[in-house]
């Protein structure tokens, strides 16, 4: 059973009777861009229509962009709500739903919170305390209490080079609604942080340590990963089957990174460091999943590759908006704007995720499809967020 088919099943049911028209829009079908209506019943879109017409009681869109919701595959945005300063802990509730509301106002309407599984409690001294079991208990709460705003999956970051990977992946069943599992392997030397001096910086900038501090840690982490990692890699793969989440991999550097992912099972590939491992993914048939805000800035903060290199080769399916909820639909349209297709730029923050999740019930404008849409204008080339509805209500 699709994710999505999932959800249906257990979301506050939606009156059949409720009937939204959004007209004289320029709509963002799968494969092309027209301009016409929608109408939106019970949750679902019911009808499609060519033309400019405004029929009474209809919202007129004023001929601005309507397309489907966006679809983050993996943010870290609810961590910054967490702790919204260094030693500074949020409301746990008022952080999900200050990061609810975010999500929403950006035209987000599908997220897939990454919460990262696996601590080091020996070295971490309170910078990597464990806490996914708990704030998934809130999220999902939240859900059920029909206080957020979104629909919300979860999203593990298995963190291999950890010593409690294995203990925290088995607090998770099969209703906690897990849709991707990824392999996080942080090792310094390697990866994302093959440049050392890129991985201290994050560690400086985001939990203070010094250079001595910093030397020590990156030996324990070594000696963790050489003890460890195979384990705990084949450990999170199972794990993901078992919850029956997409698998996906994390900064695959080379072809025998990529090759090893494929074995596990994997099915995305998230933000690989080189342009060998993206196209060694594409070619797999792996969904190649690359950061809007590398795209808008014309890099990656860490050194690796662009991914506006990867697009230019063809080789980018998704992106994510990962630390800055506002750059998906910016990076998206910016990518539509330049390649003089819309349809293709919206493609990466919509259909794209969708299929990647085994989401089959949204990501299009299409008849019976969820009513998960926004609407927004373009100024020079920047998206202009008007509404966002989900399930056919304003969000």
């Amino acid at each position: 059973m699709e994710l999505g088919q999932k959800e249906a099943s257990i979301e506050a049911p939606v009156s059949d009777l409720a009937e939204t028209v959004l007209a004289n829009a320029t709509l963002v079908l799968s494969n092309e861009v027209i301009r016409g209506a929608v109408t939106i019943r019970g949750g679902r879109i019911a009808a499609i229509d060519q033309g400019v017409s405004v029929p009474s009681g209809a919202v007129d869109c004023a001929g601005e962009y309507l397309a489907p919701g966006l679809i983050e595959l993996h943010t870290d945005n609810l961590e910054r709500h967490m702790t919204p300063r260094p030693g500074v802990k949020w409301p746990l509730d008022a952080a999900v739903l200050a990061h609810d509301a975010e999500l929403a106002s950006v035209g987000v309407t599908t997220v897939f919170d990454a919460l990262r599984v696996g601590s080091i409690p020996s070295a971490s001294k309170g910078k990597y305390e464990k806490y996914a079991r708990h704030v998934a208990d809130h999220i999902l709460a939240l859900r059920e209490a029909g206080h957020l705003r979104i629909s919300h999956y979860l999203h593990l970051r298995a963190e291999i080079c950890s010593e409690t990977l294995v203990d925290e992946l088995a607090e998770f069943h099969e209703g906690d609604r897990i849709g991707i599992v990824s392999l996080m392997d942080h090792t310094p030397g390697q990866r994302q942080f093959r440049d050392i001096s890129k991985y201290e910086e994050y560690l400086s900038g985001k939990h203070g340590m010094t250079g001595p501090e910093m030397a020590a840690y990156f030996e324990e982490l070594k000696a963790l990963s050489k003890r460890v990692g195979a384990v705990h890699e084949a450990a999170a793969a199972e794990v993901g089957k078992r919850l029956g989440a997409t698998l996906a991999s994390h900064d695959d550097t080379t072809e025998s990174d990529v090759a090893t992912s494929i074995g596990h099972g994997v099915r995305l590939a998230e933000f690989p460091t080189t342009l060998e491992a993206a196209r060694a993914s594409h070619r797999a048939g792996v969904a190649v999943i690359m950061g809007a805000p590398n795209l808008l800035r014309g890099g990656s903060h860490s050194g690796n590759v662009a991914a506006s290199e990867l697009a230019e080769e063809g080789v980018l399916d998704i992106l994510s908006s990962d630390y800055a909820p506002s750059s998906l639909l910016m990076a998206a349209v910016r990518m539509g704007l330049e390649g003089g297709d819309m349809a293709a730029g919206l493609r990466t923050v919509t259909a794209a995720p969708a299929q990647a999740a085994g989401l089959a019930d949204r990501g299009v404008i299409e008849i019976g499809k969820r009513a998960d849409l926004i609407r927004f204008g373009v100024a020079g080339d920047l998206p202009v967020m008007r509404s966002t509805w989900t399930q056919g209500h304003k969000a």
